[in-house]
């Protein structure tokens, strides 16, 4: 068996499928593991939900920002950002309340044999195990009666750092946008949603949040999306696997077991000029 990890699809379902067959991968045996983003910006959107969702347990799907997204502009709790969103064949899908609800099953983070797998990262103060305590908390609320509430409640910014003190929807959003939407930090742990470019561009008095000093994680292998602007990076800690194919970039996948890389070209038709996400 194969483990695969694949970074940010957004809708690129044939360069998805590309990548499946450059793998030679084999549901019957192997397992995906999927750093989120399934959705938007990409014209595929639909088909993509669709297959992951058919592969059951080959695939361990982590929950994105684009796919959270997703949930808060179907339940009407945030409108559509612009021209650049692709998810209005999901809406108008006939398995559309399918898709939807097995969304919402999603792990926010996955930890397994010394791994975890997040679309965006976590934050210092966070070891392995809090991360995945904390995800639970989200999940719960995503899964339980209240979650239309629930996905009324994430759309912000603020408060941007962590205090074991916060509670309620605070405490919830905190944990969402470190997990699906951190790029840069302060020394102190305070995250930065302004500035999305490259490490070196960082904002003054900002490192990448995997840089800050004393990270509780940095023992472990942190396998990471969502930042294309990094591109594909494998490093003994991190992988981190969004190599822009929304973007005209690739579509990367690493062979956990032996940090084999396999990319494809985006597919004609598929990409976007490029700007970050």
């Amino acid at each position: 068996m194969s483990i695969y990890a694949i970074g940010d699809i957004q809708g690129c379902f044939g360069s998805f499928m590309s990548l499946l067959e450059r793998c030679h991968f084999d549901p019957g045996k192997d397992r995906l593991w999927l750093v989120g983003d399934l959705v938007n910006r990409g014209p595929h959107s639909l088909e993509t939900l669709r297959y992951v969702k058919a592969l059951g347990p080959a695939a361990v799907t982590v929950l994105g920002n684009h796919d959270l997204y997703l949930l808060m502009v179907a339940e009407g709790k945030v409108a559509k950002r612009g021209k650049d969103d692709t998810l209005q064949a999901v809406l108008d899908a006939p398995d559309r309340d399918e898709l939807l609800a097995w969304l919402r099953t999603l792990p926010l983070c996955h930890v397994e044999h010394g791994h975890c797998l997040v679309h965006a990262g976590l934050l210092p103060q966070w070891s392995l195990a809090q991360a995945r305590a904390l995800a639970a908390e989200v999940e719960a609320e995503l899964q339980g009666p209240g979650y239309r509430n629930f996905l009324g409640s994430l759309w912000g910014s603020k408060p941007a750092a962590w205090s074991n003190k916060l509670k309620g929807a605070e405490r919830l959003r905190v944990i969402v946008n470190a997990m699906t939407r951190m790029r840069f930090c302060t020394l102190a742990g305070e995250m930065n949603f302004e500035a999305k470019g490259k490490v070196e561009n960082a904002p003054k008095g900002c490192v990448p949040w995997f840089e800050l000093p004393g990270r509780k994680s940095a023992g472990q292998v942190l396998v990471t999306g969502h930042w294309s602007a990094l591109g594909l990076r494998v490093l003994p800690r991190l992988l981190t696997l969004d190599s822009g194919c929304l973007w005209g970039g690739h579509l990367s996948a690493v062979r956990l077991e032996d940090r084999q890389v396999f990319q494809v070209d985006c597919c004609a038709g598929e990409g976007q000029p490029l700007k970050e996400d």
